[in-house]
C-alpha cells in the first residue's frame, strides 16, 4: 500500500473480499481499530472498535459489516472522525482479522483456520473525502490470519496524519491481535 498525508479530519477505511466458493464455509473478515492515549501510545488501547461496537465518543463507527463478502464493492467500511477525537487521544491503529466460519477466533493450528492466501479478491482502501490515501491487498501477508493496515497519529499541533499504510501480518487470534497490534514496530 502507498500514501501518507497530514492534516486529516474524517477518514474512511474500506475492506473487500470475494465470497467463498459454493459449499465451503463463508469468509469473514473484520475491521478493528485500537485507540491509544498520550500516556501509553504503544501499550493498552483506551478503547477498541470492532463489529458490534463503536468508540464511546462516537468518533469511530463501523458503517458496513459483512460476514460473507457478498455484495458489490467494499464489504466493510469504518469511519474515523479524527478531528472530533479528544486531545488526549494520540494514536489509532487499524487492523483486519479473519474469523472462523462460526464466528469464533481462528488461532494458529486450529482447524478451520484461514489465511489471507485462502481468500480471493481482497482489497483495502483508505480515503479522505474523494481522495485515496492508500490502497492495496494482502499479498504481502498471505500466510497471516490478521494484519495491521494503517496507523494514524496526532502531532503536537493537533493535526492527524496517516503515518503508515504498510501491512504487518500476524498469526495471533483476534483477541491476542488486539493486544499486539499497537506495539512498537
Amino acid at each position: 500500500m502507498t500514501g501518507v498525508r497530514k492534516g486529516l479530519a474524517k477518514v474512511e477505511v474500506a475492506l473487500r473480499w470475494d465470497p467463498s466458493p459454493a459449499g465451503t464455509p463463508a469468509n469473514d473478515l473484520d475491521l478493528v481499530a485500537a485507540v491509544y492515549g498520550a500516556a501509553d501510545l504503544h501499550g493498552t488501547p483506551v478503547h477498541l472498535v470492532h463489529f458490534g461496537s463503536r468508540s464511546p465518543d462516537g468518533t469511530i463507527t463501523l458503517n458496513r459489516d459483512s460476514h460473507t463478502g457478498q455484495g458489490f464493492g467494499f464489504d466493510e467500511v469504518m469511519t474515523l472522525e479524527l478531528n472530533r477525537m479528544g486531545a488526549e487521544l494520540r494514536r489509532v491503529v487499524v487492523g483486519v482479522v479473519i474469523q472462523h466460519a462460526d464466528g469464533s477466533p481462528a488461532g494458529p493450528g486450529e482447524s478451520g483456520r484461514k489465511t489471507f492466501a485462502d481468500i480471493g479478491g481482497t482489497g483495502i482502501r483508505i480515503r479522505e473525502g474523494h481522495t485515496d490515501l492508500a490502497q492495496g491487498d494482502f499479498a504481502s501477508v498471505a500466510g497471516s490470519t490478521a494484519a495491521t493496515i494503517a496507523e494514524f497519529s496526532r502531532d503536537a499541533s493537533g493535526a492527524w496524519s496517516l503515518d503508515s499504510a504498510d501491512l504487518r501480518g500476524s498469526d495471533a487470534d483476534p483477541e491476542e491481535f488486539t493486544r499486539l497490534m499497537g506495539g512498537r514496530r
